[in-house]
């Protein structure tokens, strides 16, 4: 044997040794079983039947009361629908549609967590357990905004329950285990591993989820996701799959966003969310250069409700919140998550910049749900509006003043009271480019607001004539939503 074939042989002998005596937890763990069974009789299974009320044409009589999915029942359908329009009368009928998903028990005194989404209509709800035991419940408080409901059942012996742990020590690249009841086969347990945190997948202002590749499919929405303690770091609440099944990514809600939720609606029976009153949207690249801000962060003002508590603090669209009551804020969606986490009347500083230069402010919360009721109340409010001049264009845009004819055409709710209306976008400008379309309505220039079409293309001008590179335009839809938009002049 050779002095080098010696040599290749030790190595391999070496490295061999060193992957027999690697730890196990760098392979995973050795078996699940004992925790499975530690938390399984905590997880249950949810029932929620909703009873719609639907209407046929009679005739001389009352239709026959057939269940769903009943022999010949498609053949009655027919039949009625037959008779409609032979001026018979409707008639009242009933039909259930049920749903399935999960849950789990977090008090044993019979307090359930699960889902909004799996008994938001529902007019009876029944929890099923383990062992096979079935207990009707009753709904304590739910909040569509995080998709979390409260439900209690009155259980003659103390119940299994589990834990919330801490979902921000969880980190990507740990093993879970999900708990569920998968297309109502019943409980069943699925492992993987974190596969990413603070997902933002665009279904409502405060997502932050964990990302597994833990198999979550159909009837697990609303069972809990494990760490290897056993206890509940997130709960099981969407997929991304082409085919309706998992394709291993799937999401859970933080247990850390989740329980003040669960504590106010336990509580109150409703959330109690702080709120600035402001509209804010994200800083980008083009947004930062104009205004100065040396790099993309923070949320920029797009607008502030004139009855909310930002207003009296004096914060101004085109301001840029850069920390709130102490934390930073790197991109507009971590605003709203720390603002509806604060209780409502604390006093908080923001810190803001403005023409360059950083502000503090101080703002005492109002409640998030009465300032959605007042916005409500201010939709059905009325104004009229006067002709205008003839359209002028600039930037890509033809823009025309408010009329009532434009508004009826577009469709602009009369809450919109400022501004000029963008009637058609030169598909190959910038403005089109940046998705700005007709039946908006351009509110501002450089922070100055324009009223008048012949007042934008000056104002256009004039900063083409300054030198400056790019406009930062306010543009807001018929509902009266604004955002910025930043397009260049040259």
């Amino acid at each position: 044997m050779t002095f080098a074939f010696r040599r290749a042989a030790m190595a391999f002998a070496a490295a061999t040794s060193l992957w027999l005596a690697a730890p196990a937890s760098a392979k995973g763990p050795d078996s699940l079983a004992d925790l499975s069974t530690q938390v399984s009789d905590a997880v249950v299974n949810i029932s929620a039947t909703q009873t719609v009320e639907t209407k046929r044409k009679g005739g001389g009589g009352e239709a026959p009361n057939l269940p769903p999915g009943a022999p010949f029942d498609d053949l009655f359908e027919e039949f009625f629908k037959r008779r409609q329009g032979q001026g018979a009368p409707e008639m009242p009928r009933q039909r259930k549609s049920s749903s399935l998903g999960s849950g789990f028990v977090i008090d044993p005194s019979g307090i359930i967590i699960t889902n909004n989404h799996v008994i938001a209509d529902a007019n009876e709800v029944t929890v099923i357990f383990n062992d096979g035991q079935k207990l009707k419940a009753e709904v304590l408080g739910k909040d569509q905004k995080v998709d979390v409901a409260v439900l209690r059942v009155k259980p003659e012996k103390p119940l299994k329950a589990v834990k919330f742990g801490d979902s921000d020590k969880a980190r990507v690249g740990d093993w879970v285990l999900a708990v569920g009841n998968p297309f109502g086969l019943g409980g069943s347990v699925t492992a993987g591993i974190v596969s990413a945190r603070n997902r933002n997948i665009d279904s409502g202002p405060y997502d932050n989820y964990i990302q597994t590749d833990a198999s979550i499919n159909k009837g697990n929405s609303g069972g809990p996701l494990f760490n290897m303690d056993g206890e509940v770091i997130g709960i099981n609440t969407a997929i991304l799959s082409p085919s309706g099944g998992s394709v291993g990514i799937g999401f859970a809600t933080p247990a850390n966003t989740v329980q003040p939720v669960i504590e106010q609606l336990q509580q109150y029976g409703e959330t109690r969310r702080g709120w600035l009153g402001v509209r804010i949207q994200n800083v980008d690249d083009a947004i930062a250069e104009t205004l100065n801000l040396g790099s993309a962060r923070g949320a920029l003002v797009a607008g502030v409700d004139d009855k909310g508590p930002s207003k009296p603090a004096g914060i101004k669209a085109g301001d840029v919140i850069v920390r709130f009551d102490g934390k930073p804020i790197k991109e507009s969606r971590d605003l709203p998550k720390l603002v509806a986490a604060t209780p409502v009347g604390k006093d908080v500083e923001l810190v803001i910049l403005r023409s360059g230069k950083e502000e503090t402010k101080k703002v005492k919360l109002g409640r998030l749900e009465d300032g959605e009721k007042v916005a409500s109340r201010e939709d059905g409010k009325e104004k009229s509006e006067s002709a205008g001049p003839a359209a002028q264009s600039t930037l890509g845009l033809e823009l025309s003043r408010l009329t009532d004819e434009l508004r009826a055409r577009y469709q602009i709710k009369d809450t919109v009271k400022n501004g000029v209306l963008i009637t058609s976008v030169d598909p190959s400008s910038s403005a089109a480019e940046k998705r700005l379309q007709a039946g908006e309505i351009l509110l501002e220039v450089n922070q100055e607001p324009v009223n008048d079409p012949a007042d934008a293309v000056k104002k256009i001008k004039a900063l083409k004539e300054s030198g400056k590179k790019t406009a930062l335009l306010i543009v807001a839809n018929g509902q009266g939503d604004a955002h910025f938009v930043a397009l260049p002049v040259e």
